[in-house]
């Protein structure tokens, strides 16, 4: 049994006395340069390879595991040989500056970007190969064309679209799977509303409720919070948590240390590389945070680090 399977759960993984830092660490310290290096010395594993060392060390079959994954743009690898394990029913929360690689990261998992080498395993398939609908995916907010004429309710529907298959229209129990994960998302009385109308946080509710509709297993989301007001963060964030407990594994990028410290159960501190992964009275300590984000201002435990 873990934290979030307490009713009464107090959302304090890390205490706030200890962990006081900067909203958004981007425009502090810029990331590390991409690792540039040829590839002919790594090898591109199958799934054959994690399962056979699964079986090899007994353990139960994880919802997502990268070992040595390197992924980029362009000959330049965003990804330098990132290797972790999320078990299903995971909450985790990934930070790391802007240019990092969070995203591509994101990307890497549901099978929208590939990877160079390295063996990837996501729901027990590599991840191109994973049956979409099991996957949901919510994108950052700016890379979304808030101008194209379709309201909320269409938006959210859209998120059936892979369970309806071709030719076949939307049921009523399709329709009230739409109207329940508005209500959940608190924009019923927006249904009908031109989605660029909406403030950036129902903008970013809208596409979690279309994310939830798909019903997955595995649910991913980039900067969810990014640009929203507290109260839109901490809907967000308690529904995420309802849908943790009813089993979705759950991996989402964020600058907010304050909410990865409160909301996640664990975090994966990346820069590029992984700098660490685990809980986060665990992961977020002086030294990891300076060396994911560099030397700059941080409060913890009110002591302030100092500047490089």
């Amino acid at each position: 049994m873990t934290e979030h399977d307490v009713e009464h759960h107090d959302h304090t993984h890390v205490s706030p006395s200890e962990l006081a830092a900067p909203a958004d660490h981007s425009h502090s310290v810029a990331p590390t340069a991409p690792h540039l290096h040829p590839h002919e010395g790594h090898t591109r594993g199958t799934t054959a390879v994690i399962a056979e060392a699964l079986r090899a060390r007994g353990a139960a079959e994880p919802a997502v595991d990268f070992e040595g994954v390197c992924a980029g743009y362009f000959g330049r690898d965003v990804l330098d040989e990132v290797t972790f394990e999320v078990d299903r029913g995971d909450f985790v929360g990934i930070i790391g500056p802007n240019g990092s690689g969070k995203s591509t990261l994101l990307k890497a998992i549901a099978g929208i970007h590939p990877i160079e080498c390295g063996a990837a395993w996501v729901l027990g398939a590599e991840p191109s190969d994973v049956d979409k609908r099991r996957i949901g995916y919510v994108p950052q907010a700016e890379s979304v064309n808030w101008s194209f004429p379709v309201t909320v309710s269409d938006v959210v529907l859209m998120g059936r679209y892979g369970r309806l298959g071709l030719f076949r229209r939307p049921s009523v129990s399709d329709r009230a799977i739409v109207d329940q994960a508005l209500a959940e998302v608190g924009m019923s009385q927006w249904r009908d509303s031109q989605i660029g109308q909406l403030s950036g946080g129902q903008q970013q509710r809208t596409f979690v409720a279309r994310a939830l509709v798909q019903e997955p297993d595995l649910l991913l989301l980039d900067e969810p919070i990014a640009g929203v007001d507290a109260a839109s963060q901490h809907a967000i964030f308690t529904l995420l948590e309802k849908r943790n407990r009813a089993g979705t594994t759950i991996i989402a990028s964020t600058h907010d240390l304050s909410c990865v410290a409160t909301w996640f159960g664990k975090v994966l501190c990346l820069n590029h590389h992984v700098i660490a992964f685990g809980p986060p009275d665990e992961v977020l300590t002086r030294d990891t945070l300076a060396a994911t984000f560099g030397s700059h201002p941080l409060l913890i435990g009110g002591q302030e680090e100092p500047r490089p």
